[in-house]
């Protein structure tokens, strides 16, 4: 286990990984750089999935860091449990909705490097 398997997710005004502020985008920051947290998000993007099914997208990700960060994810409403498994909630499809452009940024600045 990393660091980051073991400390709670910050709130607003709470020091986080990288500031001294506990800015809300530093919070988000370090909620989306823990292991596997973006991969959720981006699975989960193209509907709802099971555990099982979320475990075979994420190929490498072990159980225990899976269940971590769907907890650490619900807890901040961003994933939801539903009758067809875990789902983006509508908070969780609003920040998708705003990651993707970067998404599109960052394939286009790749290629540059």
């Amino acid at each position: 286990m990393t660091n980051d398997d073991k400390r709670p997710v910050a709130r607003s005004g709470e020091l986080v990984q990288g500031s001294r502020t506990g800015q809300p985008i530093m919070v988000l920051f370090d909620l989306l750089s823990r292991r596997w947290a973006m991969g959720i998000l981006w699975n989960l993007s193209n509907g709802p999935c099971t555990f099982r099914e979320l475990q075979a997208r994420c190929g490498s990700a072990s159980p225990t860091v899976l269940n971590t960060r769907l907890k650490e994810l619900r807890e901040v409403d961003l994933v939801e449990k539903t009758t067809g498994g875990y789902a983006l909630s509508e908070t969780g499809r609003d920040l998708f909705k705003r990651l993707e452009p970067l998404g599109d940024w960052a394939m286009k600045w790749v290629p540059t490097l």
